[in-house]
């Protein structure tokens, strides 16, 4: 484990139509390299699609958090490819 971000969303400003299968959320945490007023440095806003960047539809703002443990090492994470549903086993009678 490298960071431990701690923070809260406001539940009211979440459209329920951007809710995928009615239960997910996608969402775009930034952390930033300075602190506001009360020392949060990270902003959390609903994800925009292609069409709603490209018109440059403002943000929906969730909340905001703090970066409260690091060990200055954050990584990226591997893309990591869907495992096929195809089997192909030549020893199968069908």
């Amino acid at each position: 484990m490298s960071t431990l971000i701690s923070g809260s969303i406001d539940l009211s400003k979440i459209d329920k139509s951007k809710l995928k299968d009615g239960k997910y959320l996608q969402v775009q945490i930034s952390v930033n390299d300075t602190t506001d007023n009360y020392g949060n440095n990270v902003a959390i806003t609903v994800n925009q699609t292609k069409e709603e960047r490209e018109a440059k539809e403002k943000k929906t703002y969730l909340g905001n958090a703090k970066v409260v443990w690091t060990d200055n090492v954050i990584k990226t994470a591997d893309k990591v490819d869907a495992p096929s549903a195809k089997v192909e086993n030549d020893s199968l009678p069908f």
